[in-house]
């Protein structure tokens, strides 16, 4: 029998052996027999995940500066990690975006779902925008480059290193291009009727956040003659859909001139300047002026970043969701809608609806939850990681 080219890790007797079989993909440091030789493994370092009985379970990737010190890769420990496992993993990722969408402009890759743990990439029809969150996908970024151009055929490939999770996963934070060059202009991207204008080198993520596009076109829905507020707008993302959508009006806030002067260059692009407006400015510090002016709208949604991050910022991040309702609520004409999104992965759908009603409540509004959406089918949910259903959309009816 021929030796396993990988090192092993090994999982303890206690640890729940049963539901990294049944397809949890994190294994944590204290779940781990940790010794000299495993906690020297290089980061990044592809091993074999055996359970207390020694019997192999897997091929992970290795990181003993993480808490999450193993992330399932692959069940089949006799496969090599190499551009063609690349290729396998993108051509079926791609095979389900391809169906779903007319245009290429997408999630392509989404982490675990995709069987690609830690591993983001967004495509802007020729160029792609990878976010590599782990350690073995920086070493192995020339095969996974390659693969992804060799599948999707794009000339253009950017690495985006910003993100906490890089940080904790102990790498740097310097963006390169991989493949052809940078783009020197934001790229136009269409969805749901609206334009936008994604900078891919110097905005926030990736250039643009696909995963609200089901939610930006049921605003949409609601927003024919209405005035809509948008606040923590980014590039405009449900402002531009809801003149997509035939409303009156959009303001558009967020704390970003960037941001915003991309948002107006949406709106430049796809004719609505003359029904579109910004203002920048804290969210909450704009929230209380606009109340102060008496001003009211038919629509507001509010889609701020995650207020709970992590577990030990949850309650913190709770009581920021449920001032925000009560400071938005009473801007909302009656018999209009109110929209709240969360993209914080510790505040679940039941926390964060509680903190949302309880808000509208302070704010002496009563209102029925007609729709909660989340993240669109290019942002796939694995199931047995409760991470990977961060997005929360909450529409009341006030």
């Amino acid at each position: 029998m021929t030796a396993s080219p990988f090192p092993v890790l090994r999982l303890k007797p206690k640890a729940n052996a049963r539901a990294i079989r049944h397809g949890a993909p994190w294994v944590y440091d204290n779940e781990l027999v940790l010794d000299r030789r495993s906690k020297s493994l290089v980061p990044g370092t592809i091993a074999v995940l055996e359970d207390a009985e020694r019997r192999p379970m897997g091929l992970v990737a290795a990181n003993p500066l993480s808490r999450i010190t193993a992330r399932m890769i692959e069940r089949d420990v006799s496969v090599a990690i190499d551009q063609a496992w690349f290729e396998r993993k993108i051509t079926r990722a791609l095979e389900l975006r391809t169906r779903l969408f007319d245009q290429p402009n997408y999630r392509l890759i989404h982490a675990e779902a995709d069987g690609l743990p830690g591993l983001v990439v967004d495509r802007f029809g020729d160029a792609l925008v990878v976010q590599p969150n782990a350690a073995w996908l920086e070493l192995l970024l020339e095969p996974l480059s390659a693969a992804l151009q060799q599948v999707t055929g794009v000339s253009t490939i950017l690495k985006n290193a910003a993100g906490r999770t890089r940080s904790l996963e102990g790498l740097d934070d310097e963006n390169t291009v991989l493949l052809g060059d940078a783009p020197d202009a934001p790229i136009m991207v269409s969805m749901n009727g609206a334009s936008y204008a994604a900078d891919l080198t110097g905005g926030q993520k990736t250039g643009l956040f696909y995963d609200q596009r089901p939610n930006h076109a049921f605003a949409a829905r609601l927003s024919e003659g209405a005035d809509v507020l948008d606040v923590f707008s980014h590039v405009g993302g449900f402002g531009l859909a809801a003149l997509a959508g035939g409303a009156t009006s959009a303001l558009c806030v967020d704390g970003s001139a960037p941001a915003l002067a991309l948002a107006e260059q949406g709106a430049a692009e796809a004719g609505f300047s003359d029904r579109f407006a910004t203002r920048k400015g804290d969210a909450f510090d704009v929230l209380e002026a606009l109340g102060q002016e008496g001003a009211q709208f038919d629509v507001v949604i509010c889609d701020p970043p995650a207020f709970a991050p992590g577990k030990a910022k949850l309650e913190v991040g709770l009581r920021a969701y449920e001032r925000l309702a009560k400071m938005a609520a009473p801007l909302v004409k009656e018999g209009g809608y109110l929209v709240l999104c969360s993209c914080s992965h510790a505040a679940d759908l039941g926390k964060f609806r509680f903190a949302c009603t309880r808000g509208i409540g302070r704010a002496e509004r009563a209102g029925s939850l007609i729709h909660t959406g989340f993240a669109g089918p290019d942002h796939p949910l694995m199931p047995q990681l409760a991470e990977s259903g961060y997005l929360k959309a909450l529409f009341y009816r006030l």
